[in-house]
């Protein structure tokens, strides 16, 4: 079967023979044919005039209708068809939208097109067909195409060989920098930014003066992207990224405003949006988002836009615009990135580049063009110089020449007999014979002298033209200044030169919030307004919902943005953001406090200090904080050596053994110190007696205990003036009293009483400084709250009982206390609970049956 097959073969005639091929091999061939077709000829831009071949070609088709500005405009669809015809025989609708993009403003930084017509809107909306539209050259294109006619570029036949079609254009604007491009190759893709013309140009011709100068030098002229749409571009690292290597990331943001409006309001006004961002589907966009609950806060979303953008985005009245304004930016197109992928032709092959190679590039190309326009200007002006030499003879020997014209039989007699009579050639000879009889006058005869002498000077400056790079280098930064006067104009997007990455504190509004830290390191944060106030000596309401046998033990007023540092027992410190805590109602359990940082489930945080701002450098140098220990231990360490926070926290103060941290207070240096006692003994003296130590030091003695079992229970730092001394007793007795009241000795002492301590008041539990401006919350070990303002306590004697503040029941007792800023509006409430104590001393009994709201 094998040899008949073969002899049918050998019968067949060659042409007709099927060659057996690899079909492997086949594949690589074919496939890297049609990528190479692709990359060459469709998709990337050539990196001399930053044009990919439609585009060149729709701008020299219309060249060639002669559609340029200063003629009136033509149908789109018989541009189509003439480049269609003669240059791009691809689909109708690959020529329209290329040529739809190059009109469209908001798409090119400089459009080449002048479109009269529907070309589109930044809301998505197709442009009308081709039919309907009308375009024409824009000046700016027709820089490109100056001198095209003088052998400035090389040209090659058009697809079917009837015509000739230009390779790239003669630009004088370096097009790829100042409009970029972007298209997708076979295994590579492109995407390049705009930039500012005038920009552009200053940076290239710093590179003429200078071909060692850097990129970063660069850059001081051409300060990055500059998008059709404005807009910000937001940090500066992903631009020197781009510009440097060719690549990088460059974030874009909306130009956006916040007002308020006659009524109160606030509204954030968008002027601007990211480039290539479809206005429509990004409103779409947040309106799902809004109803989805995933951006709050805003009421309205309307669109204003006529020929300007102007989106209106109403916000609550209860939200704050900042902070809807950065969700915006997180989540919608509002802020979006633009990926640089600077890749381009260079003589034909496709290469990654960075600013500088663009703007070598483009001089390279210019710098040809120069050479190739003088050229053919030189052997255009030689030609003319040989004619005026032999209109010259002619005229110095006229009456000759035309006695030899009128004797010649023949035109051909009368070329000849000049060409042998006055050695002149056959180009001049036949010039002569074309002469009008008017060129014989004198006039015009001294106007071919003039034209002749010119024309030599013209002569003489092209070919030092030639001869002179520097020459031709000063007539390509001429030119180029002089593009940079007609079409250079200022920057649309602006660089936030100093922004950052965003940060989780950008998205929280910076309210006040309580957060609330159990015995067993429970914790969570609540806004400040779910807390009532209520008047002294009432039961209180329902503070929070704890695990068994647990209590909260640290109420703690603070803004959603503060820094909180947290000291164990053992004196360690850990860092917290206020917003990093979960937030909970104020009768949920919170969460346990080790699930947030890294503090071991042994340690228990016994202070804690708000801190604004942990970068200020004079802030931190010239703040302290001071710790005590139970056993009376003071200890004062700069607040900049707790600046930098560490995910497994730092040793604040060294504890001896039996010891433990009990409190910590921020001072300014000057601060007066008050250390109370269980046993309800007192002590004062100034800060300035401390003296600043390291972290890892032990500390002085602050206060000489009245007993072995007696300890510490609260320290004070006070500052003003006005401030008084809160004093409370675990059975819900305390009192005020005037801080001048404690006279300053010197530290160690024994104190001066500050409560009478009796079994009814039990012993003293917490001392704290306030004013008539601050209220107060006591919380019991059963987790009921009790909000109260302290100007319903009266100042009263050192060595008083006190008044009651809240009413306990038979086994409970005080678990912590804390003083809160006064809320600016309050209402009187009825309070149905009647106080059933009649054991109240200091005339207080009248207090007892009413509250405040």
């Amino acid at each position: 079967m094998a040899e008949e097959t073969e002899n049918e073969n050998n019968l067949m005639p060659a042409h007709d023979r099927i060659v057996q091929i690899n079909i492997e091999d086949q594949m690589k061939a074919a496939y890297i044919d049609y990528s190479m077709s692709v990359i060459v000829s469709r998709a990337l831009p050539d990196a001399r005039d930053g044009l990919k071949p439609v585009h060149r070609r729709v701008l020299y088709g219309m060249l060639d209708l002669g559609v340029t500005s200063g003629k009136s405009y033509k149908k789109s669809a018989r541009i189509v068809g003439d480049v269609l015809g003669k240059y791009h025989p691809h689909g109708d609708s690959s020529v329209y939208d290329a040529m739809v993009r190059l009109a469209q403003n908001w798409s090119m930084r400089y459009p080449l097109v002048d479109g009269q017509g529907n070309y589109g809107s930044l809301d998505g909306d197709p442009p009308a067909a081709m039919r309907y539209t009308e375009a024409r050259l824009r000046k700016i294109a027709e820089e490109m195409l100056a001198d095209i006619n003088k052998d400035t570029v090389d040209f090659q036949l058009n697809f079917d060989d009837s015509l000739e079609e230009p390779t790239v254009l003669p630009t004088r604007i370096p097009t790829l920098l100042v409009n970029g491009a972007s298209g997708i190759a076979v295994g590579m893709a492109t995407n390049m930014a705009p930039h500012n013309l005038t920009e552009v140009i200053e940076g290239t011709i710093a590179y003429i003066e200078n071909r060692e100068i850097e990129v970063a030098e660069l850059m001081q002229f051409v300060k990055g992207p500059d998008f059709p749409t404005g807009g910000l571009i937001y940090g500066h690292h992903g631009v020197r990224e781009a510009l440097e290597t060719g690549r990088g990331r460059i974030v874009m943001r909306a130009k956006a405003e916040i007002e308020t409006t006659k009524s109160g309001r606030e509204i954030i006004i968008v002027t601007e949006i990211p480039y290539q961002i479809n206005k429509a589907d990004m409103i779409k966009r947040t309106v799902d988002l809004i109803n989805e609950k995933k951006i709050e806060g805003i009421s309205e979303i309307r669109d204003e836009s006529t020929r300007d953008v102007r989106i209106v985005y109403e916000i609550k009245r209860d939200s704050n615009a900042n902070v809807v304004l950065n969700n915006l930016y997180k989540h919608t197109s509002l802020q979006t990135s633009f990926s640089v992928n600077n890749i381009a032709l260079v003589k034909g092959r496709p290469m990654l580049m960075n600013l500088k190679d663009m703007i070598h590039e483009f001089v390279e190309h210019r710098h040809e063009v120069v050479i190739r326009r003088t050229k053919y200007e030189l052997a255009e002006a030689e030609k003319r110089a040989h004619i005026l030499e032999g209109y010259l003879i002619a005229l110095d020997h006229l009456d000759e020449v035309i006695k030899l014209i009128r004797s010649s039989d023949t035109p051909e007699d009368a070329r000849v007999g000049l060409m042998e009579r006055f050695g002149l050639s056959d180009i001049q000879a036949r010039a002569i014979l074309d002469m009008t009889l008017r060129r014989l006058t004198g006039l015009e005869r001294d106007k071919i002298k003039e034209e002749y002498a010119e024309l030599m000077k013209t002569i003489e400056y092209l070919k030092s033209v030639l001869a002179d790079e520097g020459l031709r280098m000063q007539i390509i930064k001429d030119e180029l200044a002089e593009i940079k006067e007609k079409y250079g104009d200022e920057r649309r997007s602006v660089i936030v030169h100093s922004a950052e990455d965003m940060t989780m504190e950008d998205f929280v509004d910076d309210e006040e919030v309580v957060i609330t830290i159990s015995n067993n390191s429970y914790v969570k944060r609540t806004p400040l307004s779910e807390y009532k106030r209520q008047g002294r000596g009432g039961k209180g309401a329902i503070g929070t919902n704890t695990r068994d046998e647990d209590f909260t033990e640290h109420i703690i007023t603070a803004t959603a943005h503060n820094y909180m540092l947290l000291f164990t027992e053992s004196g360690r410190c850990f860092w917290l953001r206020a917003f990093e805590i979960p937030e909970g109602s104020r009768t949920s359990r919170g969460r346990a406090l080790q699930n947030i940082i890294n503090i071991p489930k042994e340690e228990k945080i016994k202070a804690y200090i708000l801190v604004k701002n942990l970068k200020d450098q004079d802030y931190l140098e010239n703040n302290f904080i001071i710790m005590c220990t139970k056993k009376g231990t003071i200890k004062k360490t700069s607040l900049e050596a707790y600046s930098r926070p560490r995910a497994n926290g730092i040793n604040a103060i060294n504890i001896n053994e039996g010891d433990q941290l009990i409190e910590a207070s921020l001072t300014n240096g000057t601060s007066e110190i008050v250390m109370a006692l269980r046993s309800g003994r007192a002590i004062r003296f100034n800060e300035s007696t401390v003296r600043p130590m390291g972290r890892t030091a032990t500390g002085v003695r602050g206060i000489t205990l009245a007993s072995e079992k007696d300890e510490v229970v609260g320290m004070i730092s006070v500052d003003n003036s006005e401030a008084t001394v809160l004093v409370v007793s675990e059975k819900g007795y305390g009192k005020r009293t005037d801080i001048d009241d404690y006279r300053v000795t010197n530290r160690g002492g024994k104190g001066v009483k500050t409560i009478n301590v009796t079994d009814k008041t039990g012993e003293l539990v917490a001392i704290k400084g306030v004013t008539d401006q601050d209220d107060l919350m006591i919380i019991n070990k059963s987790g009921i709250v009790i909000r109260i303002g302290v100007e319903t306590l009266r100042v009263m004697g050192r060595a008083t009982q006190g008044v009651r503040l809240i009413t306990l029941k038979d086994s409970d007792a005080i678990a912590s206390i804390t003083k809160v800023a006064r809320e600016e509006e309050e209402e009187d409430i009825p309070n149905d609970l009647e106080d059933q104590d009649s054991e109240n001393t200091e005339s207080n009994d009248q207090n007892n049956d009413k509250t405040e709201e």
